[in-house]
């Protein structure tokens, strides 16, 4: 997210701080994106109060003080409130560079745990193959999960460090490794360690999604070679195992390439993806003239292939050149690429019954160009399930919940929303409602209003208008073609028409709750 840019070290930086996260998601919501991966643990330091780790120099400029606020549950209610999941990042297996570690002092992941950690190239790593660094990760996702309503954890830098053959693992090999070469006991301490966090994440909140982002080329194809830069044999990464076995929800490839390191590679995570979820992470930065300079028809090409083949979604790295809106990428994706909301799909493998359908709908008119809906929740869902829910618009009935072009909100929190239509000629004629739980399964939709049996029998008599003689609506309102309330009136079978001028009118019923149903058209 490249947040924060501005210091906690007073009550108005706090305020700057948090408006400034806000402002980033509330550009993101009007491109319509849905989740955020946030970065909560950086090298050995948090964004939020632990015991076992300290606060991060980010937040005030000063490693280990105390921001005044808790930033990570400040985050997640703001994405929440915006329809948007947060997935905590953290960077699992780097603790620091030398300055970082004596700044962290004696809460430093390096004093605390000494025989944990290795000094390789200036910088300091959790040993994968020690068995004490599977149980203190543990220890630390069961705080985060145990604390927080995140949606998802992400395991960045989940691999042994670049130019790996020389990490100074050799004496744990020895005590750990035996009848096994070293590679694949580097790759089998990797997985071992997914599989510990994978089952504890699932065994507390089963609903959060797991995810990692592996390098982006796993390993050689059958149609390109990776030019020795991979997942498998560089870092030890056998991130395609860790879907079949069932220990991932999710991978987000770090696919920062083109042309031949990018396509066959792509297309290799989809046909390996054993079911679960392939999100490429895609290399933005690259369009920056200080970086490679890219043009934005190559970023724009990998969005269309990913589509294409059926991946399930788009990751951008960097936040930054995002919203700074390089080479026209943010405009390129509100505008062209993400015109509608999009639902994060069910995590089917772990639970697929769906909810029931919301209950006791009721449509108010509040202004011209303000609609209120309301519904109840489903009334068999258990006390302690947490539901969100969506909400979709049409002018044909009933609302299709399968096409995206109908969604208006996604992951609303309340059985309840104000809607005004962009410009009041586009309001749809009819709204409907589903419900979903926290695994994303989503339930039979709610009409929220329906075709009245009188719109088939309204008749138009010049100067009179005739409709049903009994039904359930006690009101009638005619509002003219730039949709303005011209008339109220009691519900009459026969109505008059004479002191309106000429024209084409809608005419609504209202029930005794105040719900408007679209009856038909009248012509004066």
């Amino acid at each position: 997210m490249d947040w924060p840019r501005s210091k906690a070290v007073n009550a108005a930086g706090i305020r700057r701080q948090q408006q400034e996260f806000c402002q980033l998601l509330d550009r993101l919501k009007a491109a319509h994106f849905n989740t955020v991966l946030l970065q909560t643990r950086l090298r050995g330091d948090l964004i939020y109060p632990s015991r076992l780790e300290t606060f991060s120099e980010a937040l005030t400029g000063y490693t280990g003080r105390n921001p005044g606020y808790d930033p990570l549950a400040f985050a997640i209610e703001a994405c929440h409130q915006r329809g948007m999941e947060v997935h905590a990042w953290l960077v699992t297996i780097p603790v620091g560079n030398t300055r970082q570690v004596k700044l962290q002092g004696s809460r430093s992941v390096v004093h605390q745990h000494r025989n944990l950690c290795k000094s390789y190239k200036g910088n300091w790593y959790l040993d994968p193959g020690n068995p004490g660094t599977e149980e203190y990760l543990a220890s630390l996702v069961q705080e985060l999960v145990t604390h927080y309503d995140i949606d998802g954890i992400h395991f960045d830098y989940i691999r042994y460090p670049e130019q790996a053959e020389q990490f100074p693992d050799r004496d744990t090999f020895r005590r750990y490794g035996k009848g096994q070469s070293l590679k694949q006991w580097r790759r089998d301490n990797l997985t071992r360690i997914v599989r510990r966090l994978y089952t504890d994440i699932k065994a507390v909140k089963p609903w959060i999604k797991v995810s990692s982002s592996p390098v982006g080329k796993y390993r050689d194809t059958r149609r390109y070679p990776s030019r020795g830069w991979n997942a498998y044999h560089a870092v030890y990464q056998e991130a395609q195992q860790w879907l079949q076995e069932g220990i991932h929800d999710a991978l987000f490839p770090m696919m920062y390439f083109k042309g031949n390191q990018f396509y066959p590679f792509a297309l290799d995570w989809k046909e390996q993806a054993a079911g679960r979820w392939i999100v490429p992470g895609l290399g933005i930065y690259f369009l920056s003239p200080r970086e490679q300079d890219w043009p934005l028809d190559e970023i724009v090409r990998q969005i269309h292939f990913t589509r294409q083949i059926g991946l399930h979604g788009q990751a951008y790295f960097r936040n930054r050149f995002l919203l700074d809106n390089t080479k026209g990428i943010f405009d390129e994706l509100e505008e062209s690429t993400y015109p509608t909301w999009a639902i994060v799909p069910p995590m089917t493998w772990v639970d697929s019954i769906p909810p029931s359908a919301p209950t006791r709908p009721v449509l108010q008119r509040a202004s011209d160009d303000r609609l209120v809906l309301r519904w109840e929740k489903p009334e068999e869902s258990g006390a302690s399930e947490v539901l969100y829910y969506h909400l979709y618009g049409s002018n044909q009935y009933p609302v299709d919940t399968s096409q995206a072009a109908n969604l208006l909100a996604i992951r609303l929190p309340e059985t309840h929303f104000v809607y005004q239509a962009p410009v009041a000629w586009r309001e749809p004629r009819y709204f409907a409602v589903t419900a979903t739980d926290r695994f994303g399964n989503e339930s039979e939709p709610l009409a929220l209003n329906q075709p009245a049996e009188g719109e088939l029998h309204l008749l138009n008599q010049g100067d009179e208008l005739i409709l049903p003689p009994e039904t359930h609506f006690r009101f009638l309102i005619l509002r003219n073609a730039n949709g303005e309330e011209v008339m109220r009136s009691r519900y009459l079978p026969n109505l008059s028409l004479t002191r309106l001028t000429s024209g084409f009118y809608t005419v609504y019923g209202i029930d005794s709750l105040g719900s408007e149903t679209l009856l038909g058209m009248a012509v004066k």
